[in-house]
């Protein structure tokens, strides 16, 4: 416990929908313990009713934000100011950052340079600047496309009556909600690791590999392309093997991979 990383949810109420909200608090907290939970937008707007069902359920704390000119997302401002002053006078490990705007680039990037671990979170529309500035990214459209069966009332599943939680309208997921990075450039970079970092009979460990992709691609994620694990997706590439041998200790196994021998 003593380990575990903290880190201040920033949420672009303006630039991100409420429904994603499960996806980021799942994914938040699989990456250690938020201490942190703030929202920003302007609250006066009905725009906002599908969040506000949302702030208590999900301990988010709503900083009010009035959009003085129109076109502009004033929260913005208010959102790097927080993580500013958050830097400076809080102990966290690291930042979340829930938004597709390319305005927070500099904002990751300051906070990197500074020590702290930036995750971006974003639709697939996010530009490129600000998901390579993130240590990682994860794309909400993509995930909510490829983990979406049948809509769930959470009020039903914990045997309470149904209230207002989401007035906001259920929408068709676009189909352009694709990963950034495609499989097609994943795989030619698995190939070209693969020839520069394997033993010499070609083999090399799967997590390394999987480690080395992801620092090349901070939105790299199996699950933006259908897989749970890592290894899946490597075993769906017909050019690749893979062999697990035991460890040292005879209980756990080790995995390795390399191109597939003609």
């Amino acid at each position: 416990m003593g380990d575990e990383k903290t880190y201040a949810l920033l949420i672009d109420a303006d630039n991100v929908s409420s429904k994603y909200i499960d996806i980021v608090t799942k994914e938040a907290k699989s990456l250690g313990t938020v201490t942190i939970r703030r929202i920003y937008g302007d609250w006066t707007s009905s725009s906002k009713n599908s969040w506000r069902e949302l702030l208590l359920e999900n301990s988010l704390i709503p900083v009010q934000q009035y959009n003085y000119t129109v076109g502009k997302n004033a929260s913005d401002s208010a959102m790097i100011i927080d993580a500013m002053d958050i830097l400076y006078t809080n102990d966290v490990d690291g930042f979340i950052i829930v938004s597709s705007d390319s305005d927070f680039t500099r904002l990751a990037t300051r906070l990197r340079e500074s020590g702290k671990r930036v995750i971006g979170m974003g639709e697939s529309k996010t530009p490129t600047p600000f998901v390579r500035a993130c240590e990682k990214f994860k794309t909400l459209d993509v995930l909510y496309k490829n983990n979406r069966t049948e809509p769930k009332n959470n009020a039903q599943e914990r045997g309470r009556k149904p209230g207002p939680r989401n007035t906001e309208p259920e929408k068709i997921q676009p189909k352009d909600a694709e990963p950034i990075t495609n499989l097609k450039e994943i795989k030619a970079t698995v190939v070209s690791l693969l020839d520069e970092n394997s033993d010499e009979d070609g083999w090399m460990y799967l997590s390394e590999l999987g480690n080395m992709i992801q620092r090349l691609y901070s939105d790299f994620d199996c699950r933006n392309y259908g897989y749970h694990k890592f290894g899946k997706l490597i075993e769906s590439f017909p050019e690749l093997q893979m062999r697990k041998d035991d460890s040292s200790n005879g209980i756990t196994k080790i995995v390795l991979v390399r191109k597939r021998e003609d």
